[in-house]
């Protein structure tokens, strides 16, 4: 038996990972025989081009110019895979654009799911005295599937058709949302970082991501931006302003259930978090300081604080009469980061706007009401639209509003909203042959409504 034959039968079995290896070869120029033929590589071996390393001269570090493999070529281009993320992937691939998102993390979500924040607010609002869903077509799709495999609870009685504003299983969101991205066709590039875009005069072409597999390139004819902070709108010198907002950290709390609430009130303990499908669990948000999420070393030391805050305060609780089954089950994976980018976009939306529930002939959703207690807000196409550059729109909490309208357009039921929107947009814009700016807005507006978003 060969070599390679015994390494394919220990495979086979189960066992071939703990004896394969790997020669990595830096150029396959090393391989070359005497007669310029390419030698016959061992099993598992890597070949890698040459490398661009980055240079120190004169004082500066210097990154030489180099090519990059394009890995992939699409239709629609999703950077990041948060709720608005996720919903421009899933619209634009059911409406038959070839779609791929890229997100830096191993799953789907953003803050929602990874980042603890477990409560859907705003998926409806208030006319005419009844309360109404907006959060329609692929959001709502999503919390209802996501409620048929026992991952949701309403504060609201469940048999009511009156019930919003859901809480979710992280788990059981991360798992459908798989399911409905693969369903639809979209191409997956999870553990990926963009760090630049690919420009061609004033439009952009694609992006690049960094990822263990080093830097590589994507080209697409129209780039949504749901990374939640602009980072493509603004590495394409897209016109934008910075925020400063409040940065936190979620955690949960387990063994809720076995725990003496009535001796901990009386101890003068308030509230241990908010509700999950899980009884045994309770989520627990953390405001944080105003600042810079931008600064890698503000979000190191604001990691840091609020996780030493965070198991400080559930000791201190497990000291408490009555407290003592509780643990720290969870700190969430990712800090939660409220605002930092917002596009200036073809129309800013304001709050001044969405409390009037101002109409616009170019809506792509409505946004609703964090109690559902006033009226639903239009949300312009013109506000996902860069004011020059072409080939990106923006989705999610990064578009152009204005400062007071950022505490409604942060949130899920919004960014699904958005995401929507701006997914449906990008392949009308891509199956007219047109850039996103001149796009038929009756066009996005009629397959927005096929797949069962609510317009006002």
């Amino acid at each position: 038996m060969t070599r390679r034959e015994l390494i394919r039968v220990l495979a086979a079995a189960g066992l071939g990972a703990p004896f394969a290896s790997r020669v990595v070869a830096q150029d396959a120029s090393e391989h070359a025989a005497p007669d310029g033929k390419t030698k016959e590589l061992e099993p598992f071996t890597v070949r890698e081009g040459p490398r661009y390393p980055a240079e120190l001269r004169g004082g500066k570090v210097i990154q030489p110019e180099r090519p990059l493999d394009v890995i992939h070529e699409t239709d629609v281009l999703v950077i990041g895979g948060g709720p608005a993320g996720f919903a421009a992937a899933v619209s634009a691939a059911r409406a038959g654009a070839k779609t791929c998102v890229v997100e830096r993390y191993g799953y789907f979500g953003g803050l929602w799911t990874g980042g603890l924040v477990l409560l859907v607010i705003s998926t409806h609002a208030k006319e005419n005295g009844q309360r109404i869903k907006v959060m329609r077509g692929i959001g709502d799709e999503l919390v209802e599937r996501v409620d048929r495999i026992g991952g949701m609870i309403y504060r609201q009685n469940r048999d009511s058709e009156d019930k919003f504003n859901p809480t979710t299983d992280p788990e059981a969101t991360k798992y459908m949302m798989d399911q409905m991205i693969s369903e639809a066709g979209a191409k997956v590039y999870f553990h990926s970082w963009v760090v630049d875009v690919i420009m061609e005069g004033g439009a952009v072409r694609g992006a690049v991501i960094e990822s263990k597999a080093g830097r590589q390139a994507i080209l697409a004819k129209v780039i949504v931006d749901a990374s939640g902070d602009g980072d493509v709108f603004a590495a394409a010198g897209a016109e934008h302003e910075r925020r400063l907002h409040a940065i936190g950290l979620v955690h949960r709390l387990g063994n809720y259930d076995r725990a003496d609430r009535e001796k901990m009130k009386a101890a003068g303990v308030k509230t241990l978090g908010g509700p999950e499908p899980e009884p045994s669990v309770r989520w627990i948000n953390l405001r944080g300081p105003s600042t810079d999420c931008l600064d890698i070393e503000v979000l190191t030391r604001l990691e840091m604080e609020h996780r030493r805050a965070i198991f400080e305060r559930v000791q201190k609780l497990r000291k408490t009469p009555g407290g003592e089954p509780l643990f720290l089950l969870q700190t969430a994976p990712q800090l939660g980061v409220r605002t930092s980018r917002l596009l200036a976009g073809m129309h800013q939306l304001t709050f001044k706007d969405s409390r009037e529930g101002k109409k616009f002939p170019d809506a792509i959703g409505v946004g609703g009401a964090q109690g559902a207690n006033h009226v639903g807000w239009p949300i312009p196409y013109g506000a996902l639209l860069p004011k020059k550059v072409d080939n990106i729109l923006a989705a999610g909490r990064c578009i152009s509003c204005d400062q007071k309208l950022i505490e409604d357009m942060r949130l899920i039921a919004a960014c699904l909203i958005t995401g929507h929107g701006a997914g449906a947009a990008a392949a009308v814009a891509v199956k007219s042959g047109c850039r996103p700016r001149d796009v038929d807005v009756g066009k996005v507006q009629a397959l927005l409504r096929e797949q069962g978003a609510y317009l006002g």
